[in-house]
């Protein structure tokens, strides 16, 4: 199936009705928030069963949706404003905050394909067909505007239906993402009506250091400095699922093999991946590789941060070795430096790195950042991914875009099924991909 069948029907844009106070000021960005300007969207997306002819309309579908979200967007306005630059000249320097009044909203967009939901689900599709669910447009326009911070976009199968989000990683992180899509589920599903309120409504103050804040300039004297266009490389891209028996196996194994009770299922399967990959590379005996982990930082601070605070408030963790003792130890000594990487990521740690930014802002750049040496472990399975139903009941299966994937990349989600499952979405060369599912060690631990 080509990509380009899949057809743009409509577009539109949707603002919080009505527009909260709060939106007339600018709505600016912490130091998470700004290291993330280069960074691809977050592009998510849940494929669902489309119900009988006589009990779907896609017609009123849309028109529900449209108005669930005029509703969510209240709750989260920044997501209908537009980041806007401004440069200084002395010294030389940019801002970037997001406008809430200057914008036309959140953009909304409905597709549709000739295609069944077999097709999306087989294990042989072609990733640049589930790219076409979403509709990214990463580029500055010309009078310092970006584009749209949240797109909607409906791909209509002819028996189902995809729902893709894309989201600014720059306004939000994982966690606020799913904070959002839940929020629009859940305001779909209530009762009719223009009050509905969320269970879980974000929370928007923005949190800065001691003395900083809430204008952060950018020491530097040109976008590109800070804007770097990113394309993946060829990669094959494969969903692994790992039982709940699968994992309780492997985290027994890790902490047994280190004689310990401390290590998380996650820190055993991050810990797994990092080895089987490396593997795969045949890396140099002293090459130096690393395991990051996508951590957390709002229970990290000392008072905690809301776990409803929205935004970014995430660091990649690095444990690292050289190849060879990585191999040459057991699963449990590789997952206790994963272990080790985790809990000495404290208060002090967290506000350490955040100073250490304040004084010499970098923006993350995915070929900097991640070498070909290392394993990234992205999302977390920990996020209610498939409490966004809709109406249409539990998603049949999720699937993300193209954006800011790299060898080595592993994004992980709950399992369908729930009772710790979890599902891997992993991305590596082709030839790699290959000798990764003849690994034993990989194979042994699904």
């Amino acid at each position: 199936m080509n990509p380009q069948s899949v057809q743009h029907i409509s577009e539109c844009f949707v603002k919080p009705q009505p527009m909260p106070h709060e939106a007339n000021q600018p709505f600016y960005l912490t130091q998470w928030d700004l290291a993330m300007l280069s960074v691809h969207y977050i592009q998510k997306g849940l494929l669902f069963s489309k119900p009988s002819p006589n009990a779907f309309n896609i017609t009123n579908f849309l028109d529900k949706l449209k108005h669930s979200l005029a509703q969510t967007l209240i709750y989260f306005y920044p997501l209908a404003g537009r980041l806007v630059t401004t440069k200084g000249d002395d010294p030389a320097s940019y801002a970037v905050y997001v406008d809430c009044t200057n914008s036309p909203g959140a953009r909304f967009v409905h597709a549709s394909v000739e295609m069944t939901l077999s097709d999306v689900l087989s294990p042989t599709y072609v990733p640049s067909i589930v790219q076409s669910f979403f509709d990214h447009d990463r580029a500055l326009n010309h009078d310092g505007h970006f584009k749209s911070l949240l797109t909607i976009q409906v791909t209509d199968l002819i028996d189902g239906v995809f729902i893709g989000c894309s989201l600014n990683h720059a306004i939000g992180d994982g966690s606020s993402f799913w904070q959002f899509l839940n929020s629009f589920s859940e305001i779909f599903r209530a009762a009719e009506g223009d009050d509905v309120k969320i269970s879980r409504p974000p929370v928007l103050k923005r949190w800065f250091p001691d003395g900083y804040g809430p204008v952060i300039n950018l020491p530097f004297t040109n976008p590109e400095q800070f804007l770097l266009h990113y394309e993946s490389p060829l990669l094959k891209e494969r969903m692994f699922h790992f039982s709940s028996a699968s994992i309780a196996k492997l985290k027994a194994k890790a902490n047994s093999e280190h004689n310990t009770n401390k290590i998380s299922s996650f820190q055993s399967l991050s810990a797994l991946m990092w080895r089987c990959i490396t593997r795969t590379r045949n890396l140099p005996h002293d090459q130096i590789t690393s395991c990051r982990v996508a951590c957390n930082n709002r229970s990290r601070l000392n008072p905690p941060l809301p776990e409803n605070y929205f935004g970014n408030c995430i660091y990649p963790l690095r444990a690292f070795t050289i190849a060879g003792e990585l191999l040459e130890n057991n699963l449990g000594w590789a997952a206790w430096k994963v272990h080790e990487a985790v809990v000495n990521h404290t208060d002090e740690a967290t506000r350490k790195n955040v100073e250490s930014w304040m004084k010499s802002p970098t923006i993350y750049k995915i070929p900097q950042l991640f070498d070909s040496f290392s394993v990234m472990m992205g999302s977390s399975p920990r996020f209610n991914k498939y409490g966004s139903e809709f109406g249409l009941g539990k998603a049949l299966a999720l699937r993300s875009g193209y954006a800011h994937k790299f060898s080595g990349k592993v994004s992980a989600y709950p399992g369908r099924e729930g009772g710790g499952s979890m599902d891997l979405e992993i991305c590596m060369p082709p030839d790699l991909m290959d000798a990764l599912e003849s690994d034993p060690e990989f194979m042994d631990a699904l």
